[in-house]
């Protein structure tokens, strides 16, 4: 027999493994969900690495799957949680292994996505989709889920946890005085294409050094693709322009780093949506994938949109002739984005003086309207969401 929908559910599931950007798209849901039953219990089970970025985060019991361990570690989970009953599992993640370990969980409700925005079978995996939407962004498709069980008050909060020493472990890297954060790597799967050029970077780099004083710091993994581009960036650009900070940093350091930094500069890849996690300005570089559907939420504005071009270039078609989230997997269409194009956002962000462009912005939650009983310390204000 299907359940109904719990009116007021007691504990929640959140099945979302990865990826860094993803969840941190997610976590509005979480704390809308919050807002809705505080005292309901809410168990995220999530991947290794996301959860080094997420761990702290607020009222929210995390347990941690490492993709790697396969289906021993789904049966690890299974063991962990077997004397464990949700009212409600929310199934936000459209890949069959997140699939294969919803099996092993318990719940009498299991929510996923209508069947146009699922992949992989996964409304074979669930008891109840989602209403269909057409052409929705990430984030708004995971709040669908919070919609569905009754949530209306949908307003954006993050409050991710930055500790104290994420902050001292960021100012031995970029000191005290104003820089960009450079991101130029996306995550390097099979045929992403999503990495803008190091010509281009470096031209951005130099003209932000000479024209505003203002450095840059290159951040990411340390992977040797990584490596080799930050040091072709670094190999043409002036002297004391950039500091190469690759594979330097934990994830915690890298929000922290993000959260003083003068804005972010990367294409369709976790620290975009980092930054617009922490309300750091994002100039989003977008020609692979389209930006109406992942791009930094709060700072689509800044988005340097190349898709369309690239949609019609490398795929002959027009924007109403391709599917909601098509990619464009051509090893060029990223050139498509001219270093003008990125100098002119940031002159455009460094010149708002009034705030004009911060205002634009998406609306966040007011820290006032956050819950007295979250006791929680050790977050910066634009973090906190004073920004």
């Amino acid at each position: 027999m299907k359940h109904p929908l719990p009116a007021q559910p007691a504990h929640i599931c959140v099945l979302r493994l990865s990826a860094l950007g993803d969840v941190c798209n997610l976590v509005p849901t979480v704390r809308a969900l919050q807002r809705q039953w505080p005292e309901a219990r809410i168990t995220w089970i999530v991947g290794k690495g996301e959860h080094s970025l997420l761990s702290g985060l607020t009222g929210v019991e995390f347990v941690v799957y490492d993709k790697s361990t396969g289906l021993a570690g789904m049966r690890a989970i299974w063991r962990q949680l077997k004397d464990t009953h949700f009212d409600v599992l929310l199934h936000m993640q459209q890949a069959l292994r997140a699939s294969a370990l919803s099996l092993g969980l318990k719940a009498k409700v299991r929510i996923g996505y209508d069947r146009a925005r699922a992949k992989d079978w996964q409304y074979l995996f669930t008891s109840h989709q989602l209403a269909p939407r057409e052409r929705a962004h990430v984030l708004e498709s995971f709040m669908d889920f919070a919609r569905t069980l009754g949530v209306e008050d949908c307003r954006l909060d993050w409050r991710l946890d930055v500790p104290p020493e994420a902050y001292t472990e960021a100012a031995r890297v970029t000191g005290e005085a104003p820089y960009l954060i450079i991101s130029p790597c996306a995550n390097p799967r099979l045929r992403n294409f999503r990495n803008w050029s190091p010509e281009g970077y470096a031209a951005v780099v130099d003209h932000a050094w000479q024209q505003y004083g203002i450095r840059s710091v290159m951040t990411g993994g340390g992977s040797p693709q990584e490596r080799e581009m930050g040091a072709r960036i670094k190999a043409l650009v002036s002297e004391g322009a950039v500091i190469d900070a690759i594979g330097g940093t934990s994830l915690k350091g890298l929000l922290a780093m993000i959260d003083r930094a003068v804005a972010v500069i990367a294409p369709d890849s976790g620290p975009v949506h980092m930054g617009n996690a922490l309300n750091t300005p994002v100039i989003g570089l977008y020609a692979t994938t389209n930006p109406e559907r992942a791009a930094p939420y709060c700072w689509q504005h800044l988005v340097v949109n190349r898709y369309p071009d690239a949609v019609k270039t490398y795929l002959h078609k027009q924007m109403d002739e391709i599917n909601w989230g098509q990619r464009v997997r051509h090893q060029d269409a990223m050139s498509l984005i001219r270093a003008e194009d990125v100098i002119a956002r940031l002159a455009e962000l460094l010149a708002d003086t009034d705030g004009v462009i911060r205002t634009q912005s998406c609306e966040r939650l007011p820290v006032a309207a956050v819950s007295s009983t979250d006791t929680s310390s050790n977050q910066s204000p634009s973090a906190r969401g004073d920004a």
